[in-house]
């Protein structure tokens, strides 16, 4: 085994030693803002959805912090950007911010996923939290499909933010983007199984 799997594996057992939320709560924190960001464009326009946008990222962040007393790296970085574009965007009255935060967002996603690879640093476990446990070898083949896959989301949005009215960017971000990833999350599961590890094997592994 080399360093670097080495390495990369000796961080699982201080991750599963973190206090995790609660499932669905974790779905709700991750789904609750997007969904009110919907309802409220439907009602009150793109600026008003930012705002409570904006309001909906932050309270999530508190919520998950006074639970586990740490914070995912995913979502911070989401929430800083949805903050800086979404000012904008309010701030500037001009939508086309908070549109080019996706781009941005899965841009910088994918680049640092990949870009990691080469410095033989597996990002992926930090992301799921260590949620799955798979071999390094498993680990580098999800990281470049995810990359991949983020790269791709960023340039739908910009072909989509280009061609479709505002509203219909607001349809495409809750019911097209999120579904594709459901998609392509679960069509990962055969990957997942073949390079899959036992936990307590994975302890093992990290004392070599």
């Amino acid at each position: 085994m080399t360093q670097e799997t080495t390495t990369s594996i000796k961080t699982a057992p201080a991750a599963r030693q973190k206090k995790k939320l609660n499932p669905g709560l974790k779905i709700a924190l991750e789904l609750g803002p997007l969904i009110v960001f919907f309802v409220v464009n439907s009602k009150f326009g793109i600026f008003y959805a930012t705002g409570v946008l904006m309001a909906g990222v932050l309270l999530t962040l508190a919520v998950s912090w006074a639970i586990t007393k740490h914070l995912p790296a995913m979502p911070v970085v989401t929430a800083i950007l949805v903050l800086v574009f979404g000012g904008l965007t309010v701030f500037l009255q001009n939508e086309d911010f908070i549109k080019l935060k996706v781009t941005i967002l899965y841009s910088m996603f994918g680049a640092a996923l990949i870009g990691a690879l080469y410095f033989n640093k597996l990002l992926l476990p930090i992301v799921f939290d260590m949620a799955i446990h798979i071999d390094d070898a498993g680990w580098r083949k999800l990281t470049w499909r995810w990359g991949l896959f983020f790269f791709f989301l960023a340039g739908l949005n910009e072909v989509v933010r280009h061609m479709v009215s505002t509203d219909s960017w607001v349809n495409f971000k809750v019911f097209g983007i999120l579904p594709l990833t459901i998609l392509f999350a679960v069509a990962q599961a055969p990957l997942i199984m073949r390079h899959e590890i036992a936990p307590e094997e994975e302890d093992t592994e990290s004392h070599f």
